[in-house]
């Protein structure tokens, strides 16, 4: 539950019209009244755009206090599968800031993370996901187990083919990357084929306290 009480008096610099993660901020005392009154707030954003935006959805401190989240959506596919009703705000512009540095090969590789779905389960972990892009391959237009095995076969530089010579004719490409797929723990998705390279995946972020410089609320 987040309420006008918590409001930060910091001022930072507005970095647009349009986020990477917008929310529809929502009055819950109205709400529970029967109406509904909101507006979609985009992030990254400043304490100074959320004050207006509290004040016209007659957030006031006295007579309604609280707000939650009755949609949201992201521009970077599967990050508002992790956004509830209840998401921290402060948390949500962290993670925005930092998505809204990454860079389209980035996002395409963030993308196929998330898919891959091993160290996603929350908002702190899209975060921590962030940080750790370099943990996972993307080999892109790569959909079926027939590609990535001729990719590995053929393409990757894994094997010498002059040396092999006619046996090359004999490789079984499918059955071949299903045991590569199986040991890579790999997945195909709307990019290509996506594994973990198995580097060590640093959490610097404790999932409670956001950064300072982040934070639109203070607790």
């Amino acid at each position: 539950m987040q309420t006008l009480s918590n409001l930060s008096s910091c001022s930072k610099s507005t970095k647009g019209d349009f986020g990477v993660i917008s929310v529809f901020i929502t009055n819950l005392g109205k709400y529970n009244e029967g109406e509904l009154v909101g507006e979609w707030l985009t992030l990254p954003t400043n304490s100074e755009q959320v004050n207006l935006c509290l004040k016209r959805i007659e957030i006031d401190g006295y007579n309604y206090e609280e707000f939650f989240f009755t949609d949201y959506e992201s521009t970077i596919n599967g990050v508002s599968d992790h956004i509830s009703e209840y998401s921290n705000l402060n948390e949500l512009n962290y993670l925005a800031c930092k998505l809204e540095e990454l860079s389209n090969d980035d996002i395409e590789i963030y993308e196929a993370a998330i898919e891959l779905g091993c160290h996603v389960q929350s908002v702190a972990d899209l975060i921590h996901l962030v940080d750790n892009l370099d943990c996972f391959e993307l080999l892109p237009d790569i959909h079926d187990e027939y590609d990535l095995g001729y990719y590995w076969i053929e393409e990757s530089g894994c094997y010498n083919l002059k040396e092999l010579g006619n046996l090359v004719n004999y490789f079984d490409y499918e059955k071949y990357d299903r045991d590569v797929a199986l040991e890579q723990s790999g997945t195909f998705c709307s990019s290509g084929y996506i594994y973990d390279i198995g580097e060590s995946f640093t959490e610097d972020y404790d999932g409670k306290d956001v950064p300072e410089k982040y934070c639109v609320l203070t607790s």
